[in-house]
């Protein structure tokens, strides 16, 4: 499997590329912007985009959507919850002082428990609200057990809750109820910055101690 992460955009979401080695099919999580960067990605690897999945709807997680989306036509999924953040692009890209993105299409809507899935790549769908009321966390398993956890955990931290429709207690029981009970060895990519493990951030997260 090619599985590749990289900052996108003017707050450097990590974006990932998983890919399938025999079918060439490629899923997007988070192409929060630079489409051209993300094209010339799947290009290099000889991948043709067929979903694209978000873990929220905050405009530097789905700012290349539109563009991806004229260009290879893929369906976008995120969870309901943040459809309304979804359509409020604007007024996201007011308050950041940033351009405000075409917005592109919303194909169909993830729920918990559910499999996303390609030709060779699968991902495990987990509602883990409280960064937004619909942020979701995708677990890859199999050889390379990974969490995609967008800004719901971050090493040593959590995402923020001050902004629209977050809340701490429900970061703190999604991060407690459904992600520390993965294994320690399963490897945490975090919406922004380094990533970490489990294990680590069972141990050495101050938010839960």
């Amino acid at each position: 499997m090619i599985i590749e992460t990289f900052p996108v955009g003017p707050l450097q979401c990590n974006c990932t590329i998983l890919g399938d080695e025999t079918s060439r099919e490629a899923m997007i999580i988070d192409p929060g912007g630079e489409a051209d960067r993300i094209i010339a990605k799947l290009e290099e690897h000889g991948l043709r985009l067929k979903q694209i999945v978000c873990t929220h709807t905050h405009i530097d997680h789905v700012g290349a959507i539109f563009e991806l989306q004229q260009r290879t036509g893929t369906p976008a999924a995120i969870h309901k919850a943040d459809m309304f953040l979804f359509e409020n692009l604007d007024v996201q890209a007011q308050w950041l002082h940033l351009e405000n993105p075409k917005k592109g299409s919303i194909d169909s809507f993830l729920n918990d428990g559910q499999a996303v899935a390609c030709s060779g790549i699968e991902v495990g769908v987990i509602h883990t609200p409280g960064h937004t009321p619909g942020s979701t966390t995708f677990l890859l398993t199999g050889e390379r057990r990974i969490l995609f956890a967008g800004d719901t955990l971050f090493m040593n931290g959590i995402g923020r809750t001050d902004l629209w429709g977050g809340s701490q207690t429900e970061i703190l029981s999604s991060i407690e109820n459904r992600l520390m009970t993965l294994d320690d060895d399963t490897m945490v990519i975090a919406g922004h910055g380094r990533s970490t493990t489990i294990g680590h951030e069972r141990r050495h997260n101050p938010f839960l101690r």
